[in-house]
């Protein structure tokens, strides 16, 4: 008889915790949709106000709900893999077919929202596949690689040795005003036509050019490691392991937070601009995720702090369906096509909403999952991997 092991609940609520800033990060941008009321339409108390809401989410949360989302997806993949090899089996090519089918529901969700990362999932995705039967020391060695910001270092180190070395930035200003104009309309059809073409193009280009596309593939490596170290698990050792790195990871956010507030006159050069600058705002990202991550994880062990956010396990259990159902209702909510209210609000009134919808949507996935147990896009994901 098999015996189906018991959820990691902090791992769950972790999740949740990433779609909640994904929600409240997504409104106050109005879904890649940039366009605000005037200053000059608003009290200044307000406009302090917008100014102070769009700075601390930033800091709270940009950079870092998608990088939780990535440590979480290799842990994924590692419970797959290790539950395949009790069997004999070798999960890899199961999982190129499960990544494919990420790519299905990247079309879906790009449809609704152009900048959507299931796409960038999908592709960065290989890299498990290529590195899975890696001993422990490699996986570390190769994480460590891709979390340095390679490219933006190689291209520093080659600047300096050729001065005529042009770092080449990839156009993307084109794609942005069309996926705005669109977005302006009043066509539904209109708006799916163009995120469609564009969306996905300018979404890549911009996880090019700041970095994100090979740190998310670090990042699952790393993601990957502490599955297979068992390290979200509640034990003795694990509580050393995460206070060590809440205590490292602070240490070196606090440098690389006062050198990104001060890049502009640090880094002056263009160069310096695309390359040192990036790997300094990647780098304090990093860290502060990890301050997130292992603070969750510490304080998911007092009783007080588990039943406060506990029930983050609810959108935590089903975070695609969540993922895409943000993607769908705050394009309604912003975009021309639905209520259009977009170049209404500004980011204190966006925020507003974005807590309501999360509300909202924190009971519907609980009332799904105390009913149905698992997600409707996890269960069709899960009923496709496994399709003979």
């Amino acid at each position: 008889m098999t015996v189906k092991k018991p959820r990691v609940e902090v791992v769950d609520s972790l999740r949740g915790l990433a779609i909640f800033a994904i929600m409240l990060l997504h409104c106050i941008e109005h879904f890649n949709f940039y366009v605000f009321p005037d200053n000059a339409t608003q009290p200044d108390w307000l406009n302090t106000l917008d100014t102070n809401v769009w700075d601390g989410l930033f800091f709270m949360f940009a950079g870092k709900g998608y990088a939780i989302f990535s440590l979480l997806f290799g842990f994924t993949f590692s419970l797959m893999m290790t539950k395949q090899r009790s069997l004999g089996k070798d999960f890899g090519y199961r999982f190129l077919w499960r990544l494919l089918l990420l790519v299905g529901f990247a079309l879906i969700n790009g449809a609704f929202f152009p900048g959507e990362v299931l796409l960038m999932y999908a592709l960065v995705g290989l890299v498990l596949f290529f590195v899975r039967n890696l001993k422990l020391q490699a996986l570390l060695v190769v994480g460590a690689i891709l979390l340095s910001q390679p490219v933006e270092w190689f291209n520093y180190v080659y600047h300096l040795i050729n001065p005529d070395y042009t770092i080449n930035v990839i156009p993307s200003h084109t794609y942005w005003s069309k996926l705005k104009e669109a977005q302006l309309g009043d066509s539904f059809w209109e708006t799916v036509k163009t995120n469609t073409l564009y969306g996905h193009k300018v979404a890549l280009i911009w996880a090019v050019e700041v970095g994100r596309l090979v740190q998310t593939a670090g990042l699952f490596i790393v993601g990957y490691i502490l599955g297979n170290t068992k390290r979200f698990y509640d034990t003795p050792e694990n509580i050393k392991f995460w206070t060590k790195t809440l205590i490292i990871s602070a240490i070196v956010f606090i440098p690389f937070y006062f050198l990104a507030l001060n890049a502009k006159e640090l880094f002056p050069s263009e160069a310096e601009r695309l390359t040192l600058k990036r790997v300094v705002e990647m780098y304090r990202n990093l860290a502060f995720t990890f301050v997130l991550v292992s603070s969750f994880i510490l304080l998911y062990k007092k009783t007080w702090f588990s039943k406060l956010v506990g029930g983050l396990k609810y959108p935590g259990r089903m975070s695609l369906t969540a993922y895409v159902m943000q993607s769908i209702v705050g394009g309604f909510i912003f975009y021309g096509y639905g209520l259009g209210i977009g170049p209404h609000v500004k980011h204190t009134v966006s925020l507003g909403i974005g807590i309501v919808l999360y509300a909202l949507q924190f009971y519907f996935c609980k009332w799904w999952i105390t009913k149905y147990g698992q997600g409707p896009l996890e269960k069709l994901w899960h009923k496709l991997t496994w399709i003979k």
